[in-house]
């Protein structure tokens, strides 16, 4: 229960980013800064907050040992992840977003092939097993996206296809890229740093890709106003330095299930629920029909159903610990 508490908690905190990209878009700011600024914001505070808890030195270790990984993965889960959802938000109001987003939901399912579990038995070394796709879980995530589809159907009618397409792929792009980049670290990591380390060294790590992107921006529409820098600071704290390292500890927690690994991406979904009350108080926009009550609902329902299937006793398999 806790890795899923710790998951609804980080989704309230990462919906920031989808109201404040948006409100940034309102008032003329660029995805561009609110890409690069962000994770830029992010390093100081998680600096301190390493060094505090005496664990710099052993970060920096492991990413001198694995420097290619950190450098591949980090760009990943980070740049391919919030450049593409910043860059959507120049084309799409923070609802669509938000609700295209949870499709990493089963982005997370689909990519459970691509890692190994190991089991630890009672005799002999542990046996390495690739994973498997969670059926049942994969059904109650569709259950959490059909609710998002409710929410979302009446809205959706109104926008155009370009603003669709420009709006949709970059965040689909993201929804692989995110737990793809964060699985990827856990299995080089092994466990050796906690969710503050892992963090700040994705965030180290993402650095060129930021810096380029900022030179990139200073030349094309110029440095950022005081408003975007203040909220894009908001977010590094909200969204970038909270809620990731949230997110990061949950996932940690449930390392050893793929099942329960599932069930907290899919907390995500609450996303949509705190991003549309967020541009309801912040950007006033129109509360939402009965059917978007419904989607809301749904969504609720389907959280409930996969956390229960997630803790089901598996009779037939030992307990296991996932090395992703």
């Amino acid at each position: 229960m806790r890795p899923l508490i710790l998951g609804i908690i980080s989704a309230f905190f990462f919906a920031f980013t989808f109201v404040l990209n948006a409100s940034m878009e309102v008032s003329g700011g660029s995805w561009i800064w609110s890409a690069s600024l962000r994770y830029i914001f992010m390093i100081p505070f998680l600096l301190l907050i390493v060094i505090a808890r005496g664990n710099l030195r052993p970060l920096l270790d492991e990413m001198k040992k694995n420097t290619g990984n950190w450098m591949i993965w980090s760009f990943v889960g980070f740049g391919l992840f919030y450049a593409p959802l910043c860059f959507a938000a120049a084309y799409s109001p923070g609802w669509l977003i938000a609700g295209t987003w949870q499709i990493t939901i089963v982005s997370g399912i689909i990519l459970t092939p691509l890692f190994y579990e190991t089991i630890q038995t009672n005799h002999g070394p542990p046996i390495h097993i690739r994973g498997k796709i969670p059926y049942k879980g994969l059904m109650m995530s569709l259950i959490v996206l059909a609710g998002i589809f409710l929410m979302q159907f009446e809205h959706a009618e109104k926008l155009t296809m370009s603003s669709f397409l420009f709006g949709f792929i970059p965040v689909l792009v993201a929804s692989f890229a995110y737990p793809l980049g964060n699985r990827k670290m856990m299995e080089v990591c092994e466990g050796r740093l906690d969710a503050y380390q892992r963090v700040l060294g994705m965030t180290l790590a993402s650095l060129p890709l930021w810096g380029v992107l900022s030179l990139y921006g200073l030349f094309t529409v110029g440095p950022p106003s005081t408003g975007q820098s203040l909220q894009s600071l908001l977010v590094a704290i909200c969204s970038g330095v909270i809620a990731t390292v949230l997110f990061f500890k949950a996932t940690d927690l449930v390392r050893g299930n793929m099942q329960k690994l599932a069930a907290v991406e899919a907390t995500q979904s609450m996303e949509v629920l705190f991003a549309l009350i967020g541009e309801i108080i912040v950007l006033s926009i129109a509360l939402p029909t009965a059917l978007s009550w419904f989607g809301i609902f749904t969504v609720i329902i389907g959280i409930i159903l996969h956390s229960y299937v997630s803790n089901q006793k598996q009779d037939t398999k030992e307990q296991t610990t996932i090395s992703v």
